[in-house]
């Protein structure tokens, strides 16, 4: 075993016969658990439609579309790590119920909100702040829930289909949501409501063998044992924490109402449209990866994707053109979806069972960071200096980011092979 600055690199071993395409969707446990993330993750972005283009509407200022990406972030960062401990100490399966319950019964109280005619934004955010609670726990739970339906040598494959569906109803999600927000938004909150509901029947219906060994260990040591692991490897820290800071300063999501409104001026139907194509990006990426694994150079080809996605940031920002500013984002998605493949098969396969929750707490507070965090970013830059200039401003920030860590993460630059990474995530 050889040594760089960032850590060990083992020697390359052989690399394994990849399985089918579809070898993934053989398993009926690995079926209804991708019908139980699509559904849940629909019923979210749906709702964020709604939620951004109401906001806007009562206020129509682009801090409080920054508000909304912050109250979602807070319980992410406050409960991440606790959300970890408890998917590793109590059965997953029995908290992903629990807290697709309490997502649509805030989700229902939004719903009551927009009936009664409420225009108190405050309220609207208090209730975020409760969806946000069941979402934090459910992430980790979920992530960790996949290794446990489908066979070890699949889970590549299952990672890539897990990956792509998400993106699908990030496709689907926000589209429907701009279509159904032309009935009103109580249409669109109804709606959200049954497919949370939907979401927590399929995941009843799965038929998982109890957790071989839950955590009982509720000290400070066992909260941050997810957090020593991330940071005892560079290699996975680098990768993280490219994401994390690429997405916060290229994110140009939360400012998408005031695009839609003011500057292309498309509508709430357009709005969903431009909300869904990123997603288009990641799926055709996605499916391409399926099928085609990277099996070479895969550190290289993440920071060509990284940067690749702030120069479709900063174009984004310039177009006045909707179809240009569409193929923009559906750019950014792609490019996206690399780090994505890279991030979540080096999580996965580099940690054991046991941990996996409180590991996947730690990635999901870096996604969100780069997300709800980025949105607040977002809406406090377009404040200050306007919109298109955040916007273009951001992408080049993300050149800078990747300029650095290509400097700073020699090791994850030279990477050749995804089953390399593993290795090195093992040692």
């Amino acid at each position: 075993m050889s040594e760089t600055p960032d850590g060990p690199i083992s020697a390359p071993a052989p690399a394994p016969a990849p399985p089918g395409p579809y070898a993934a969707f053989r398993h009926r446990d690995f079926r209804l658990y991708i019908a139980m993330r699509t559904l849940a993750n629909m019923a979210q972005l749906i709702q964020s439609v709604a939620v951004g283009w109401q906001v806007y509407d009562i206020t129509r200022r682009p801090f409080d579309l920054g508000l909304v990406g912050l109250v979602l972030f807070l319980p992410q960062i406050l409960l991440a790590l606790p959300a970890g401990q408890a998917a590793d100490r109590f059965q997953r399966q029995r908290l992903i119920m629990a807290m697709l319950g309490l997502n649509a019964i805030a989700s229902a109280a939004l719903l009551w909100l927009t009936a009664i005619g409420s225009q108190r934004v405050e309220l609207i955010l208090a209730v975020l702040f409760v969806f946000g609670v069941g979402r934090t726990f459910l992430g980790p739970a979920m992530l960790a829930t996949l290794p446990a339906v489908v066979p070890r040598d699949e889970l590549p494959n299952a990672i890539t289909w897990n990956s792509s569906t998400w993106q699908a109803a990030v496709v689907m999600g926000p589209a429907l949501g701009g279509l159904l927000y032309g009935f009103g938004p109580t249409v669109v909150y109804g709606a959200v409501v049954a497919l949370l509901i939907l979401a927590l029947v399929a995941t009843a219906l799965l038929r998982l063998a109890p957790q071989s060994a839950l955590s009982a260990s509720r000290g400070l040591r066992d909260l941050l044992a997810g957090v020593r692991l991330v940071r005892d490897h560079p290699m996975l820290l680098g990768a993280i924490s490219l994401d994390l800071f690429a997405v916060l300063f290229g994110g140009a999501t939360a400012l998408l109402p005031v695009f839609a409104r003011d500057l292309l001026m498309v509508g709430p139907v357009g709005l969903g449209l431009l909300r869904s194509a990123p997603a288009f990006g990641s799926v055709a990426c996605a499916l391409w990866l399926a099928g085609h694994p990277l099996r070479r150079r895969a550190g290289r080809s993440m920071f060509i994707c990284v940067a690749g996605f702030g120069l479709a940031t900063i174009a984004f920002g310039l177009s006045r053109n909707f179809y240009l500013s569409m193929a923009a984002l559906a750019a950014t998605g792609a490019c996206d979806m690399v780090s994505v493949y890279v991030r979540q098969t080096v999580i996965q396969l580099g940690t054991p069972d046991p941990m996996r929750g409180r590991v996947n707490a730690v990635s999901l507070v870096f996604i969100g960071a780069s997300n709800e965090l980025g949105e607040f970013e977002s809406g406090m830059t377009a404040a200050w200096f306007g919109t298109v200039p955040a916007v273009v401003m951001g992408g080049i920030g993300t050149l800078t980011v990747v300029a650095i860590w290509a400097w700073r993460f020699t090791s994850l630059r030279r990477v050749d092979r995804l089953d390399q990474i593993y290795a090195d995530a093992k040692t």
